[in-house]
């Protein structure tokens, strides 16, 4: 699909966060190494892998079962995450090229937008803030509000639902395949974003995803006019 038609019949926008709206995948790694090397521990070379889509409610029971020596419950893994994670969003965790240009587009144009993201409420909602993006978005939701993480299509649904727009009227990014794959379970049209974490997905997700971009820029109308004059 042409992305000068990806928003054709489209009522509604819904991005993930991480990877999508704002360049943060590097994050989980620094908190990973910190947390895990507090137990003297490495963090495995499949570990991202292995985590993607998850909510962070699921993220923290995968640890519980993956390494058996965490002294932790599920919440207080989440807490400890949190904490960890809450200084980095706020102060130092970057837009991606073109998201804020491409937002007001969206407004202008009345889309409306939501936020569909596996992270925890508090990193979002600081991260967003803190980026003065927050009031763009009309939902803001976070996987671990519905039962199943990404592959599965519910936190795009949720969000759609909140929008009061049908799935076939949604227009999704992401980031990793799971995500993308997400929003297709959801029968939304899907644009998957270049993001270094996951140029090793370039293709997967190229394939998975009805259009690609490498940043929001390339969607916003002066590009397209300057592209054709050219």
């Amino acid at each position: 699909m042409e992305k000068e038609r990806l928003e054709d019949n489209i009522q509604a926008v819904i991005f993930d966060l991480d990877g999508t709206l704002v360049d943060s995948m590097w994050t989980w790694y620094e908190v990973d190494v910190d947390f895990l090397g507090q137990f003297g521990a490495s963090v495995p070379e499949d570990l991202q892998d292995e985590l993607e889509g998850m909510s962070f409610t699921e993220t923290a029971r995968y640890f519980k079962k993956r390494f058996p020596f965490l002294p932790y419950s599920v919440e207080q893994l989440k807490d400890i995450w949190n904490r960890m994670a809450y200084d980095i969003y706020a102060n130092r965790v970057p837009l991606k090229p073109g998201v804020r240009e491409y937002l007001i587009y969206l407004k202008e144009k009345g889309i409306k937008t939501g936020v569909a993201t596996s992270n925890s409420k508090e990193l979002v909602t600081v991260v967003l803030k803190n980026l003065k993006v927050d009031q763009y978005f009309d939902s803001i939701r976070t996987a671990c509000e519905v039962e199943k993480g990404k592959p599965a299509p519910d936190i795009y649904l949720l969000v759609a639902k909140d929008l009061d727009v049908k799935p076939e009227e949604c227009l999704i990014f992401e980031d990793v395949p799971a995500g993308i794959m997400a929003g297709a379970n959801a029968g939304m049209r899907t644009c998957a974003v270049a993001d270094q974490s996951s140029v090793y997905l370039m293709e997967e997700k190229k394939r998975l995803a009805d259009a690609y971009i490498e940043d929001y820029f390339e969607l916003l109308p002066e590009n397209k006019l300057e592209r054709e004059e050219a």
